[in-house]
């Protein structure tokens, strides 16, 4: 089973407490205080790993916290400081506060890290209070508590491109085919029950690129029928979106109300899908109704980008690469240079 989004609650130590205790020594009747502070509690980091693939962990064990920092002791004996709590977590994993519905933290790159919790603040021991004042002070603090809260964690996948289409329509064969991924492949829908990144290569240009299998969407998706909203989320990073069809319009599918129907799925649940570039495969061109089939899809939507492809004997998937590859190296560009902007920008002030 792949978990995708679950709901856990976590909890930075508390601070340990102060000490209250005098000095106890022969020949020192009148012994000073010595008591120790105590040490802070643990804090929780996010950390993002590409090690980790889903959120299994967290399924099984949705309560997590930090260790409590250690009280002070007689001496002057400082408790030590709590260890921190370090949660390894999927790249793309989103932190949601469950009740604020707000999102807190997360984690875009392998190494990112995030102080997500802070521990709670260590009790003084009477030994902070001595003045000349106050020579035998009484008084002593507790440790403060540390931060908690409940949360959503969400994969949201990363990949450069992402393979959209109805369920069957060729997108686990051909990142099978493409890439070092081996997705489950069968000829029944809902094949793909999570999504799947593979590794292109490129050895000539020295480029790669990652395609993502999203799992089929259906009709309504955006309105969460079926598994529709559970899906639809990994395609938001994707900086590319290929469109597959399948153009022999296997089990009565018309090519042209599917290409339709997926992209007014996509740009109801998230408008901004719509401005990213998009590429479509029609896949199955080695069936008999294909051919017509595409002269008819391309007449109708008038699109420049569609790309003929077989996944049964390779036709077209030279050029759909390299199309994929350029259109992947234009948005990294002006990602780049968006970047820098906003760097110079936050110099100038």
């Amino acid at each position: 089973m792949f978990y995708d989004e679950v709901k856990v609650s976590f909890k930075a130590g508390k601070g340990g407490d102060g000490c209250f205790s005098f000095r106890r020594a022969k020949y020192e009747p009148k012994g000073g205080p010595d008591g120790g502070n105590g040490g802070r509690g643990g804090n929780v980091f996010i950390v993002g790993d590409t090690n980790v693939a889903d959120l299994t962990d967290f399924h099984f064990k949705p309560g997590w916290a930090a260790k409590n920092g250690e009280p002070g002791r007689g001496s002057n004996q400082h408790g030590a400081k709590g260890e921190d709590l370090i949660l390894r977590l999927p790249v793309g994993t989103v932190v949601v506060d469950r009740e604020t519905d707000e999102v807190v933290a997360e984690v875009l790159e392998h190494g990112d890290q995030v102080l997500l919790l802070e521990g709670g603040e260590g009790g003084k021991g009477n030994d902070e209070f001595k003045s000349s004042t106050n020579q035998a002070p009484r008084q002593y603090t507790l440790g403060k508590p540390g931060d908690a809260g409940d949360f959503r964690l969400v994969v949201k996948t990363i990949a450069d491109v992402g393979l959209i289409g109805f369920p069957n329509a060729g997108k686990s064969t051909l990142l099978n085919m493409m890439t070092n991924a081996h997705p489950k492949t069968g000829a029944y829908p809902f094949t793909t029950m999570f999504p799947t990144v593979g590794v292109l290569e490129y050895p000539e240009q020295y480029e790669r690129i990652t395609l993502a299998d999203i799992p089929g969407l259906i009709e309504g998706a955006s309105e969460n029928r079926g598994l529709g909203h559970r899906f639809l989320k990994h395609v938001e990073r994707c900086k590319v979106l290929l469109i597959m069809i399948d153009m022999e319009g296997t089990d009565g599918r018309e090519p042209l109300s599917d290409y339709r129907v997926l992209v007014n799925e996509l740009k109801l649940y998230m408008p901004g899908l719509a401005r990213k570039p998009v590429l479509v495969a029609a896949n199955k061109m080695d069936e008999p109704n294909a051919v017509e089939n595409l002269k008819l899809f391309k007449k109708k939507l008038k699109l420049e980008q569609v790309y003929p492809i077989s996944c049964v004997s390779d036709e077209g998937f030279e050029t759909l690469k390299q199309a994929m590859l350029k259109e992947v190296l234009e948005v990294r560009k002006a990602e780049a240079e968006a970047a820098e902007e906003g760097e110079s920008e936050d110099l100038e002030y």
